[in-house]
């Protein structure tokens, strides 16, 4: 494959470097001052849909709302990677809760309890 075909996965490199800067400080919503930061961006070949992963740490509640002012600011997230990347049609962005982190923690408590043999009954 050209490097053309690849192209998508450069992009969407870019992407999440350039949404990583716009969540440092440069989105005013108060709803994003939780801690957050993006895991993964996937880009449909086509560049026409954007899917952006995010942990946030916080309640429930918390991450609703952060992910509410995600999509809130999208507009302005896409006009912004528009100019910096300098694309002709920005793609449409998806923000997705990533809890990959939390499932992969548990998942390692469970192979530890696992591992650790418990203590054989004692005998009268």
């Amino acid at each position: 494959m050209t490097l053309a075909g690849h192209r998508h996965e450069r992009i969407a490199e870019e992407i999440h470097h350039e949404v990583d800067i716009m969540l440092a400080g440069e989105l005013r919503d108060p709803r994003l001052e939780a801690s957050m930061f993006i895991t993964e961006v996937r880009l449909t070949p086509d560049m026409k849909a954007a899917h952006i992963f995010v942990d946030i740490q916080g309640t429930p509640e918390e991450q609703s709302d952060a992910l509410a002012g995600l999509e809130k600011a999208g507009g302005f997230i896409r006009h912004e990677l528009c100019e910096r990347l300098q694309l002709r049609r920005s793609p449409e962005l998806r923000f997705h809760l990533d809890t990959s982190a939390k499932q992969a923690q548990r998942i390692e408590e469970l192979l530890q309890q696992v591992k650790t043999p418990a203590k054989p009954a004692e005998k009268k």
